[in-house]
């Protein structure tokens, strides 16, 4: 009971005012008794708020509903659902223990609840870094009807989550997938070059059609138009190859550019496979991490998942030389390597060109790197000092070099993206579907 008493600071201001009250009867002696008749009714209200805070045994019951993953990036819901046992309505003051990832030092929330009728308080949290995230206890600071008392409740809810990469835009772009609306998420529609390769079926015409898929021998058989139905090529491989080296450290908004590549990477997997594609990955940095063979059995989704939860770096130098050699002796058919990575200077592109063309020459490359959004920001300022003027030019020869890069790697014949951190994995889908549908692959 001791523990968990406390008296809210109404309390010392009326003492305060109780002893100035006593100050003063020095020279009022009839203010000693108004003095003492202050302290009297205080210590009478104290002793009604304990009662009826300390009623009840259980007062208060709280509950956190939080699911057993989270996903990085993106904002969480967390629920609070607290019961209200005691027969008056009462004020609270609530802290949640969150999990020290999200450095909140002064996280509190209050609520008004009702009489035995359940409350609900919800907040969103957005992890900017994978793996485990330990909830605490539930503080509840009830507070007595005449608010002179309060009661600490600790509800025991320790709770671990794991932050997963970015499931929640995983779902979103499957569904838009599925429906045929990746449109919505920014996704372009691209115009057919001719017909796939892969005959689905032969259907009757309808208005729209191309007369030019007419199947003549069908249309004599049936006495009606029919058409033969081409679809996508199918079971066509896909791999994402991820750079966990010292260029992706570059934190924007919070979160790396690898957790970035790492959300794009998840996306682009359940997006091809979606589409009846296989998808694989690979992930390195002075050695190869992780090497996942392009499938699209029914498990394979999870397992990308798992592995890129568990990607682990010390973002040393990435060697693309030991790359090539495990891509040479381990993928046989050609594919489609997306390459996750980032160069800040033409020359660090130009030391790995001789990787990346040996990659090109088996396999159909495609590198996505990223724009400096700082870079950016500083460009369409307005400059004032000469100081500033130096800055801005020097930002401009970075952002030309990022335009060079791309222009040397398309002058050696690979499909280049050039984006910020925010649009990677929209961008990224827009090009492996233009590949895709101009049957590049």
């Amino acid at each position: 009971m001791f523990k968990s008493f406390h008296l809210n600071n109404i309390v010392y201001y009326i003492g305060g005012i109780a002893a100035v009250v006593f100050v003063l009867s020095y020279f009022q002696p009839a203010l000693y008794r108004i003095g003492g008749l202050l302290l009297l009714l205080l210590l009478v209200a104290i002793l009604i708020d304990m009662l009826l805070v300390y009623s009840k045994k259980n007062g208060i019951m709280a509950e956190r509903i939080a699911g057993d993953r989270f996903s990085i990036g993106d904002e969480n819901k967390v629920v609070l659902t607290l019961h209200n046992n005691y027969g008056f309505p009462v004020r609270t003051s609530l802290i949640d223990e969150l999990p020290f990832q999200f450095q909140e030092r002064k996280w509190m929330r209050k609520a008004k609840l009702e009489r035995d009728k359940p409350h609900q308080l919800e907040y969103h949290l957005r992890p900017t870094t994978r793996g485990e995230y330990a909830f605490g206890n539930i503080n509840l600071f009830v507070h007595a009807p005449l608010q002179l008392v309060k009661r600490h409740y600790i509800i025991p809810a320790e709770h671990v989550v794991k932050v997963y990469p970015s499931y929640i835009q995983m779902r979103r772009y499957q569904l838009l997938a599925v429906s045929n609306r990746l449109q919505e998420a920014g996704v372009k529609r691209i115009r057919k070059i001719g017909h796939s390769m892969e005959f689905e079926q032969i259907k009757e015409y309808v208005r729209g059609d191309d007369y030019r898929t007419i199947n003549w021998k069908a249309t004599a058989r049936k006495d009606g138009l029919m058409v033969n139905n081409y679809t996508d090529e199918r079971s066509q491989q896909i791999y994402c190859l991820i750079n966990k080296g010292r260029v992706m450290k570059m934190p924007f908004h919070g979160m790396t550019l690898l957790d970035y590549a790492i959300n794009a990477a998840l996306v682009l997997s359940n997006v091809a496979l979606v589409k009846q594609d296989k998808a694989g990955l690979i992930t390195f940095e002075k050695n190869i991490d992780s090497f996942l063979l392009a499938d699209k059995k029914p498990t394979q989704m999870n397992q990308v998942l798992e592995n890129l939860y568990r990607q682990k770096t010390d973002f040393l130098e990435p060697d693309f030389e030991k790359l090539f050699s495990i891509i040479r002796n381990r993928v046989t058919n050609r594919s489609l390597m997306v390459l996750f990575t980032n160069f800040e200077s033409l020359e660090s592109l130009q030391r790995e060109m001789t990787a990346l063309k040996k990659i090109a020459r088996y396999h159909l490359l495609l590198v996505v790197f990223f724009e400096n959004t700082e870079l950016k920001s500083l460009l369409d300022s307005k400059t004032k000092t000469l100081e500033e003027i130096y800055i801005k030019t020097i930002a401009e020869k970075f952002a030309y070099e990022k335009r060079q890069m791309v222009k040397e790697l398309h002058k050696n014949g690979i499909p280049s993206i050039l984006t910020t951190p925010e649009n990677l994995t929209v961008n990224t889908i827009n090009k492996y579907l233009e590949l895709k549908t101009r049957m590049s692959i």
